[in-house]
């Protein structure tokens, strides 16, 4: 279920505007593409109708399935009273607690909230989140999928997460239809993160102050971490010349930066992060 509106002070952020999935054909290759089996966990939100929780309850050990409309909540738990892996939780998406246990994400998100749903499965990698196939707004999708970052917490994501953009699509395959077009993301826990999860607060402090402006040419942005001498050699061992923007550096360079500031530089040079800030990035709603 995808919503579309603005939510007023009063109420829940994804309380109505509901764009939900009719095509069925789309359905069952959302499911394929996410791989689910007998051994998932499968965490949904916004399920509307159940459509799409009525494939996943054919593949999946279980299914939490979120969601906050009041008459979807009376119609799902009637459809799913004789189906023993879905329980429908009535609550606020942002609201929820995570499972501890490994889980995984299906679903077609509400476009108003898509940032901070992204944020609370991937800002804290030491999670049970595993992997997903989300549907959400095309531009959004754009954005966590580009390879020019504009955002710290993108490529923090990154560090421990396969994020990719697997299609787009059309607005007429919902109803009623929205007025913009959505797209379909995976995402996967890596295996072998860029960055240790123990070292995932400095690593914020760090792609805070380089990114401060994405446009900026690497010289000027590693200032203040690293000695002159010490960008000359980082610059010929990435590859990469004094103009290059540090908003297109990929995933393997910003490894290699962080792990060259981790072993040569002293700590109290080390970039540090406000938690205030980042407790604010957590809690964006945009």
């Amino acid at each position: 279920m995808t919503k579309n509106r603005k939510h007023r002070r009063s109420e829940p952020p994804n309380f109505l505007g509901q764009h939900l999935m009719h095509n069925k054909k789309l359905i069952n290759e959302i499911v394929e593409i996410a791989n689910v089996t007998r051994h998932d966990l499968v965490l949904e939100f916004g399920a509307g109708k159940g459509a799409l929780t009525s494939v996943l309850s054919k593949k999946a050990r279980g299914i939490l399935a979120i969601e906050y409309e009041g008459k979807f909540v009376s119609l799902l738990k009637e459809k799913f009273a004789e189906t023993g892996n879905v329980k429908i939780i009535h609550h606020d998406i942002l609201q929820i607690q995570l499972p501890k246990e490994p889980f995984i994400v299906v679903s077609n998100i509400p476009y108003s909230i898509t940032t901070p749903i992204m944020k609370m499965l991937l800002n804290h990698p030491i999670s049970g989140f595993q992997r997903g196939a989300i549907v959400m707004e095309k531009g959004a999708a754009k954005r966590f999928t580009s390879q020019f970052v504009k955002d710290p917490y993108i490529i923090a994501w990154r560090m421990w997460f396969d994020i990719r953009y697997v299609k787009e699509i059309s607005k007429k395959n919902f109803s009623p239809q929205p007025k913009v077009d959505s797209a379909l993301i995976t995402i996967k826990r890596k295996v072998n993160p860029k960055v240790p999860y123990k070292d995932y607060f400095i690593f914020w402090g760090f792609a805070d102050y380089v990114l401060q402006n994405p446009q900026m040419p690497i010289d000027f942005a590693l200032r203040g971490i690293f000695t002159a001498q010490q960008i000359k050699r980082v610059k010929r061992s990435l590859g990469i010349k004094s103009e290059t923007p540090v908003g297109i550096l990929s995933i393997e360079q910003w490894g290699m930066l962080f792990e060259t500031m981790v072993k040569y530089v002293p700590k109290h040079r080390w970039p540090k992060l406000d938690k205030r800030k980042l407790i604010k990035w957590k809690n964006s709603k945009r």
